[in-house]
């Protein structure tokens, strides 16, 4: 293994999607999962931290488990993630074993995140284990996660992980290049996205991966996402030898979300709390053009409320809407929705979500 002369970041997330570390029949492709292991063992070596998301439970559990009878489909991933969580997690175990590193398990759900002190905690213990040299190794908890608790994919819940840890790197590998240019007619590769860019659909073909739940068009949004909140983003092919290297050694592969100014702090959970907000509020056009403006960063007042949805209280994440429903921001309530309904329209009133706590989507 090389070493790395400058390396372009010094803690990163690496997403390993189900078609990277798994054969064309589902089940685990060791031979990736070794040269994956390896080269994550090399790069903290180096001195780089590394939190890894891995997909594959329920590939693992193909080759653990042979299905019989009638069983439902949340009950039949139920069982395949089940058993192969015990294969995935012993696999790399025993990878990272032999150059001297110790693997850690963490299961999560999508509610982990929608509570800041959980937030926190999960926060500190993941920080506590890249103090301690090992190996953070995650994945969904498929065994419970059902209907409106599962994350879109492992896309989803490492992205919400990079900007919790506050990462320089994001890094995706899947089992394609990058984001191919199919407008173009001739389909190669676009090397950087800008953070203003829109409409990914008409660059990418529809459809979600073999194996995985995720498409290219859910993997685009997420860096969309992470470039603005000020974290690199790289999609790669993870099947590709050295590709982890390569991106760190500043090497042009893949594509590349440039980011914009770093955002940090609750704001970074906020930014990532759409579908966990507990209640919404509907805000006139001053109050609109006022929060969107992008010269000044404002406060939302109580005097710039229309109306207000749901039952919420101090500290809950809600959601800011236009009067034509399209959604401004997310932001922290400093008020319950009972106290917003009797003071909204007043003027001289504190904020109901002051600006250090709020995320302007638009």
């Amino acid at each position: 293994m090389k070493q790395l002369i400058n390396p372009l970041y010094k803690k990163i997330v690496v997403k390993v999607g189900t078609n990277v570390i798994t054969t064309k029949k589902g089940e685990l492709d060791l031979e990736i999962l070794q040269q994956l292991t390896t080269q994550i063992a090399e790069l903290q070596k180096q001195g780089i931290q590394i939190i890894l998301v891995s997909s594959g439970a329920v590939g693992a559990g193909r080759s653990v488990v042979k299905l019989s009878g009638t069983i439902a489909p949340v009950a039949a991933r139920q069982v395949l993630s089940s058993t192969g969580q015990i294969k995935l997690i012993s696999s790399y175990n025993e990878l990272f074993a032999k150059h001297g590193l110790i693997t850690a398990q963490i299961l999560v759900t999508k509610s982990d995140f929608s509570d800041r002190l959980h937030y926190l905690n999960m926060q500190t213990c993941f920080s506590s284990l890249l103090q301690q040299n090992i190996i953070p190794v995650v994945n969904e908890n498929d065994a419970v996660s059902v209907t409106e608790l599962m994350f879109t994919d492992n896309d989803e819940l490492s992205g919400l992980i990079a900007s919790m840890m506050d990462v320089e790197g994001y890094i995706i590998l899947s089992h394609v290049d990058g984001l191919f240019d199919m407008k173009s007619g001739n389909g190669t590769i676009i090397p950087i996205i800008d953070p203003s860019t829109k409409h990914f659909h008409q660059y990418i073909n529809p459809g979600k991966s073999e194996f995985g739940r995720g498409g290219m068009l859910t993997k685009c949004h997420i860096a969309q996402k992470l470039s603005r909140l000020g974290i690199t983003v790289h999609i790669a092919n993870g099947r590709t030898p050295g590709i982890l290297l390569s991106l760190l050694e500043g090497e042009q592969t893949g594509t590349k979300f440039l980011p914009q100014k770093a955002t940090h702090g609750p704001k970074r959970w906020i930014a990532n709390s759409e579908g966990m907000e507990k209640g919404a509020v509907t805000v006139n056009m001053g109050a609109e053009m006022a929060l969107v403006a992008g010269d000044r960063a404002n406060s939302l007042l109580p005097v710039g409320i229309e109306s207000v949805e749901g039952r919420f209280l101090k500290g809950d994440i809600i959601k800011v809407c236009a009067t034509d429903g399209t959604i401004i921001g997310y932001g922290m309530a400093q008020y319950s929705s009972e106290k917003t309904v009797a003071i909204m329209g007043l003027q001289d009133q504190k904020p109901l979500i002051h600006y250090d706590y709020l995320y302007i989507t638009t």
